[in-house]
């Protein structure tokens, strides 16, 4: 590399912090608070609308998972329809369709209206994804990369957790108060979609477009009039849906597929069914750990993100995550240990899987060059929330059928399945730019 191509590379990746950065970081992680607060709601609202239309359990499981479902297609389709079409387009459409389809459940007269607006905004929210972490991580300095990017997972617990601080104000507004919690994401969607007009393309994805002109005014305009496009990195590619399968990309799909799938389903099995294990463990106040379970879980993501730029990828995901797999197995071997012993060892996993949890997002924004990485991280996500679903759905009946040992060891021994597909496929990206992570 000349000296002139290591100077024009700094414009970028190694770029110094500045307050556009952190408004990009504050306006993208709206999509995973939105995300958070939208399937937080839907589980306080479920009790009284189930007793307004006399709901039987299969409308209010369809009802509950319905915008896991739709994050499923959201991430599936709109990553690749965002490398074709461009980040700047979608990320401000997107937004508005979250507030609409929000709002709108306002005004739902039976659960099958329901049903399609939840599916709808789950689409919108499954589409923020991609879109919003694919320009994010454009921009990022590589310093401060896995920081910005692991703030989005913790803006979606700070989301779960508004949606239980609206739920004590606003269900006491009389019997039409589910209907206003159902709507509250769209007021924070509303003024997302405000502070994100505006927002340059990627300069980036111009450049594998072939519009070098727009890029270098895109770049000049957040780095200043002296800065250029040599040595960037980037060149001109077609994005086809196709790469994701072919060659060393085929290998970096099925590692984030199979590792954040892994490293979700556990969690949100425990997270929707935290009182339930733990009653299963005899803990007598279930409702006190499960919160103190969540915040733990909270406060790994926060450190992993902190720590994030100081530590090998590799080391932040393979050795928490196996020591989540662990916990999760003993768990089961030992549930009929002393209460102490449990919360410890549901305490150690929750603060264990917060690096796992980043990674989740980090990992796929750097392994795959501009022209796929939406859709890339829209695979991923798909992944996980089949993931997601099964996890909530199955969890159920094997604390039902096959009891709390089993249940904990199976998750455990699946959350292994991660470490062990992690230790031979994931790459190390530490440190490096994006566009040589991802080559």
């Amino acid at each position: 590399m000349t000296t002139n191509e290591t100077r024009a590379a700094n414009v970028i990746d190694d770029a110094p912090m500045t307050p556009f950065h952190r408004r990009l970081a504050l306006f993208c992680s709206g999509g995973p608070l939105l995300d958070g607060l939208a399937l937080g709601v839907i589980g306080l609202a479920l009790p009284p609308m189930t007793a307004e239309w006399r709901l039987d359990e299969l409308w209010q499981g369809a009802l509950a998972a319905s915008a896991l479902l739709g994050l499923f297609a959201g991430g599936f389709v709109f990553g690749y329809v965002t490398d074709l079409v461009g980040r700047k387009l979608m990320y401000t459409l997107d937004i508005a369709a979250i507030a609409i389809f929000s709002g709108a459940q306002f005004f739902v007269t039976g659960p099958e209206q329901l049903l399609v607006l939840r599916l709808l905004l789950g689409v919108a929210i499954g589409a923020d994804y991609p879109i919003a972490t694919s320009l994010l991580a454009e921009f990022a300095p590589r310093r401060s990369r896995a920081t910005l990017i692991g703030l989005q997972t913790v803006m979606w617990s700070a989301g779960n957790a508004l949606a239980y601080l609206l739920g004590l104000w606003v269900m006491g507004f009389g019997p039409d108060a589910w209907r206003w919690l159902l709507m509250s994401p769209a007021l924070v969607a509303a003024v997302l979609f405000v502070l994100r007009i505006g927002t340059p393309e990627s300069p980036r994805w111009l450049i594998t477009k072939g519009r070098g002109g727009e890029a270098l005014a895109v770049t000049r305009r957040v780095y200043g009039e002296s800065a250029d496009l040599d040595g960037v990195g980037e060149r001109r590619a077609p994005t086809r849906f196709r790469t994701v399968f072919q060659g060393v990309y085929l290998r970096r799909t099925v590692f984030v597929a199979l590792f954040w799938t892994c490293s979700v389903t556990p969690l949100y099995a425990i997270y929707a069914f935290a009182p339930q294990i733990l009653q299963a463990l005899r803990i007598s106040d279930d409702r006190a750990s499960s919160v103190a379970v969540g915040g733990l879980l909270l406060l790994g993501c926060v450190v992993a993100t902190l720590v994030a730029d100081r530590m090998r990828r590799r080391t932040l995901l393979i050795w928490p995550m196996a020591v989540a797999s662990g916990c999760l197995v003993l768990l089961g071997v030992l549930a009929q240990a002393p209460p102490p012993v449990i919360l410890l060892l549901a305490g150690v996993y929750a603060l264990a899987i917060g690096g796992p949890t980043i990674l989740q997002w980090i990992y796929p924004n750097e392994i795959f060059p501009t022209e796929i990485r939406a859709t890339a991280f829209g695979i991923g996500v798909a992944a996980s929330r089949i993931g997601a679903v099964l996890g909530t759905f199955v969890v159920p009946s094997l604390l039902d059928g096959a009891g709390i040992s089993l249940t904990m060891v199976l998750l455990g021994v699946f959350c292994g399945v991660g470490v062990v597909a992690s230790a031979f496929l994931a790459p190390e990206t530490y440190g490096r730019p994006l566009n040589e992570a991802a080559t």
